[in-house]
């Protein structure tokens, strides 16, 4: 994974006005839908494995958004980590900026979700409803809350791996919650991180899948 900040292929932008959310922002030619990170548990726009993500949806066609959903300030209170409307709040701001943004406003927006981003993103997704699709790796939908698993209505993607118990659970769960059209895919032999080899190729795999098939959808 490469550690370079922006990725060669990306431009560093700012999000939010006053908040200044710092993001990293890749637009591959001709790009068919635009993908927004929602990071987990702290996690920010510098995430390895969701740069590595990222680098790989450009590679298919698709524009990618990283983003900090928590400026400085808000990074040193921890309860903040947590706060899913919060979150959900910061991916609703991304996808009013990129609708405004002379090189994005044309993409339809689609979420990528990890750890509690997977419920940010959720949520967010339940409260607007341009959003195209969304993936969750490893994620905690149950954080999204019932009225809006329930409410969401874009195509979603539950990636979980086949050693992470709990997680598996929880999002089982959340699929019998939700009325959109979902999908649960365990990947075996993964853990919640999907450090193992070969486990987080295939969530590449299975999320440019889930995205290119509905983001095409969308713009029939």
């Amino acid at each position: 994974m490469s550690n370079a900040f922006p990725p060669p292929d990306c431009r560093e932008v700012t999000l939010g006005g006053t908040l200044q959310l710092g993001a990293y922002l890749g637009v591959p030619t001709d790009a068919k839908g635009l993908v927004i990170f929602a990071h987990g548990s702290g996690s920010g726009r510098m995430s390895p494995r969701n740069n590595y993500v990222a680098q790989k949806l450009r590679d298919a066609g698709l524009a990618t958004l990283l983003l900090d959903l928590l400026d400085s300030d808000e990074e040193l209170d921890r309860r903040n980590v947590f706060d899913i409307q919060l979150l959900a709040s910061r991916l609703c701001l991304a996808v009013d900026w990129a609708a405004g943004n002379n090189t994005t406003c044309r993409l339809n927006p689609a979420f990528f979700g990890a750890s509690t981003g997977g419920g940010a993103a959720i949520r967010a997704a339940a409260q607007d409803s341009r959003i195209a699709a969304i993936v969750s790796r490893g994620g905690r939908p149950d954080l999204a809350g019932a009225q809006a698993l329930a409410a969401v209505r874009a195509p979603t993607l539950l990636i979980v791996g086949s050693l992470d118990r709990v997680v598996i659970n929880l999002n089982r769960a959340a699929v019998g919650l939700m009325h959109c059209p979902r999908k649960l895919e365990i990947v075996p032999g993964a853990g919640h991180l999907f450090e193992e080899p070969g486990t987080l190729d295939e969530v590449v795999r299975l999320a440019t899948a889930w995205f290119l098939t509905h983001l095409e959808d969308q713009n029939r």
